[in-house]
């Protein structure tokens, strides 16, 4: 399209202010004084191809965008600061998200030239009211949750890369340095697709939690131009459902209650049955040995491990799921926050993390756990568990560290 000077001072002007920016703010990345940039907005001014580029990238545009037919004035990244002021004044964010963004579509135009055709990859739309109470957000994130991996094949096992997941799903995925309070945000772009960025400031197991996150605001929220996912908004209903979703599609309820049966653990103390024969029953009754269900440090993190999730994370979903009870929950948290649950992960090797595990490591691990339940239920001598760990090369100062740290010496 032939644009006059005018009409592309026009649209520099309009894509500038959908970002929030002042002509001082354009002028530093654009390098050229705030007179200049007034003067191209105005049409008195020509621009160069290459002063263009710099502009473009400042607003998050392609430069080619400028010359459509049909200019959009508010694009998603414009949104998304046009709607948090503060947001679009931390200057380094703003960079971090426009360079990101102009590499997602730089592979965009690459796979074009390329003649591959992302459209093949259709991200699943789940189409839900807005949820009415907390009650009803968390009980929309979970069955999305269970229908997405029921679609994608998962079964309960544990979810292994998930950048991996959501771009073979067609999600551009990308990692930049947020505020601490800002975990993720999502983006629903013309010219990229959808677009997932989350903090790289945070520790592993928080970025996972915040990939599925963001991948459920993909699946059920893509109505809207983005998505900033921040600590002071969440308990706002729509990221209760995220937050639901992500708890519900890292750790599925049945995978977790396979993983804790798997332990010996996870039945009711006292559990009846009845047999009935056509003409009478017959009352059938199991009890457990005393204690013999009860979840200790070492189950939490033999399962936040599996799970690629955090110990807290972990117990969380074991209270949800009533697998333990209040009491138990608060002590176990006690002494997550006062460093007991990083002393058993260290001994189990254990980390919380979700990179992709061996069976030997998953054997060393399983088996460390089952013989500290052992010893706690005094079915082996404290030298018979030094003997054993001995076996994976475990020393015994380990050993002695680990049991005064659990209260087990």
């Amino acid at each position: 399209m032939e644009l006059t000077r005018e009409q592309l001072g026009e649209r520099i002007r309009a894509a500038r202010e959908s970002c929030g920016l002042t002509q001082e703010q354009l002028a530093e990345p654009a390098r050229l004084s705030r007179v200049a940039i007034g003067q191209i907005e105005a049409g008195v001014r020509s621009v160069s191809s290459l002063e263009l580029d710099r502009i473009a990238h400042a607003v998050g545009r392609d430069i080619k965008s400028f010359f459509a037919d049909a200019f959009v004035e508010r694009d998603a990244l414009s949104a998304l600061f046009r709607s948090d002021a503060e947001m679009a004044q931390q200057a380094e964010l703003h960079k971090a998200l426009q360079d990101s963004v102009a590499l997602g579509r730089e592979m965009t135009n690459l796979e074009r030239l390329l003649g591959i055709d992302r459209a093949q990859l259709l991200t699943a739309t789940y189409d839900l009211p807005i949820p009415l109470s907390k009650w009803d957000a968390i009980q929309q994130g979970q069955r999305v949750a269970t229908e997405e991996r029921q679609r994608l094949g998962l079964g309960t096992a544990p979810l292994r890369d998930l950048c991996d997941l959501l771009e073979s799903q067609g999600v551009r995925t990308a990692a930049v340095g947020l505020p601490p309070n800002i975990s993720g945000l999502t983006l629903v772009d013309g010219s990229i697709g959808v677009f997932v960025v989350v903090n790289t400031d945070h520790p592993p197991v928080r970025r996972r939690f915040s990939w599925a996150h963001e991948y459920a605001h993909v699946l059920v929220d893509r109505n809207r131009s983005g998505a900033i996912s921040r600590a002071e908004n969440r308990t706002d209903l729509l990221e209760v459902r995220a937050n639901a979703f992500a708890a519900e599609f890292l750790m599925p309820a049945e995978g977790t209650l396979q993983f804790v049966q798997a332990l010996g653990k996870g039945s009711a103390s006292r559990s009846q049955v009845s047999i009935f024969d056509g003409a009478a029953a017959v009352q059938v009754e199991q009890r457990s040995t005393p204690g013999s269900q009860d979840i200790q440090h070492y189950d939490v993190a033999l399962l936040a491990n599996h799970f690629g999730a955090s110990r807290i994370s972990a117990l969380y979903r074991l209270k949800n799921l009533r697998l333990i009870d209040d009491p138990e929950f608060q002590y176990l948290k006690k002494e997550e926050d006062a460093g007991v649950g990083q002393t058993i992960a260290d001994f189990l090797s254990a980390p919380e993390t979700g990179a992709d595990k061996t069976a030997g490591d998953d054997f060393r691990r399983r088996y460390l756990g089952l013989a500290l339940e052992a010893y706690r239920r005094e079915d082996i001598t404290r030298s018979k568990l030094v003997e054993l760990a001995a076996m994976v090369d475990m020393r015994p100062g380990d050993v002695k560290s680990v049991l005064s740290s659990v209260g087990l010496d």
